[in-house]
């Protein structure tokens, strides 16, 4: 990790609202069928950047992300006034990568060109599976064919981009997984989220799996379909960097690696999480989730903060581990002692590495294998007993 890699402080915008909730999603996200009023809502964000960098001081913004929800349901304008309000309250650095989520319709992809005047810079596209059996499935409102139409507009307005699949669905098999992933390998360019489909308590998906109206794959099934995930991009040069995201080399998402790498960054907006160092502690926030609630909440104290915990070493060490064995790149046991106050027990690791979960790299430093990648939970439970 570099120096410039250290001083890493991201921005998280979350909006809340979506055109429909689709079956499998646990995210904070809100159908409203009366017009949003946009114009309030970005003055909202901006008073919650104005309020949470007098709390940070100064900072260089390395990475801002506009997640959801559907941030493309937000007009141009409204990012730009967010970016705006950033750009007045911290300094941001000249080569920052601002990304934006987008459903692939055609409607909202017409808004691309505006966005990228805005100052976005990196666009993510939520297409999900390519074909339109498996979208209406999963309760997606576009086709395949609008999802490559945005694809496409996307690859004209910005340099980089990526998009979403979820695989391990229902019937699919390691054929038909193998071709749709190398397809949709021929449209990714540089980056891919590729996500097992995961049943959610409170969703519907979860009432229907407990019915048994939903029969997902089974563990050797899901395996094997992981394992065809690692195998195809690998050998395309998508290799995985984390357990579910594959990129070429250097076209990693910058921002995620804010969270992975255990760094500094800031929520801004309906039920956004942050972590940041105070006064030399970590203090992890959440805001309301409710978003007129959120709304109201900053309107009259500044800020939609509900929760603001601060984070002991040994709390601190345990999400520095859960979040950084996700990485190929792994962790410096050296910076786990420097946070906890104690070195990993190098039993547990030797054990670890003869049970092929862990490799040791020449550096030092703790990797996860692809046979560990499976049971992560276990071993980060393991190395953190």
């Amino acid at each position: 990790m570099t120096s410039a890699d250290s001083e890493a402080f991201g921005v998280y915008v979350h909006w809340p609202f979506c055109l429909s909730k689709c079956p499998y999603c646990d995210f904070n996200s809100h159908v409203r069928h009366a017009a949003i009023d946009q114009d309030r809502f970005a003055r909202a964000f901006a008073q919650e950047i104005a309020t949470t960098a007098a709390r940070t001081g100064p900072r260089t913004v390395t990475s801002i992300f506009l997640g959801g929800g559907t941030p493309s349901l937000m007009q141009p304008q409204t990012v730009g006034a967010i970016l705006d309000a950033i750009g007045k309250h911290w300094r941001v650095a000249g080569d920052v990568e601002v990304s934006l989520e987008a459903n692939p319709t055609s409607v909202e992809a017409t808004r691309f060109a505006g966005y990228r005047a805005a100052g976005v810079n990196r666009v993510s596209l939520g297409v999900q599976a390519m074909d339109d059996a498996s979208l209406k499935m999963l309760g997606r409102l576009h086709t395949a064919e609008e999802a490559m139409n945005a694809v496409a507009i996307a690859r004209g307005a910005f340099d980089r981009y990526s998009f979403d699949l979820i695989y391990a669905r229902p019937d699919q098999t390691p054929a038909m997984w193998t071709e749709e992933l190398t397809r949709a390998i021929g449209e990714a360019a540089e980056h891919l989220s590729l996500y097992q489909l995961t049943i959610e308590e409170g969703t519907p998906f979860f009432g229907l799996h407990a019915a048994g109206k939903l029969k997902t794959p089974d563990e050797g099934l899901a395996r094997t379909l992981y394992d065809v995930t690692q195998d195809v991009c690998g050998r395309h040069g998508l290799p995985a960097y984390e357990i579910s995201n594959h990129a070429r080399p250097g076209a990693e998402c910058r921002h995620n690696l804010v969270y992975w790498r255990g760094q500094e960054y800031a929520g801004i907006g309906p039920g956004a999480h942050g972590r940041l160092d105070i006064d030399g502690i970590r203090h992890a926030t959440a805001t309301d989730k409710r978003p007129e609630a959120w709304l109201m909440r900053v309107e009259s104290n500044g800020h939609g903060v509900m929760t603001d915990d601060q984070l002991n070493r040994e709390e601190r060490a345990d999400e520095f581990l859960l979040m950084g064995l996700r990485l190929a790149e792994g962790i410096d046991p050296r910076r786990y002692a420097a946070i906890s106050g104690r070195s990993l027990d190098p039993r547990r690791i030797a054990l670890l590495r003869e049970e092929g979960a862990i490799i040791v790299d020449p550096n030092g430093r703790l990797r996860v294998t692809q046979d560990g990648f499976p049971v992560l939970d276990a071993v980060v439970a393991d190395l953190a007993a």
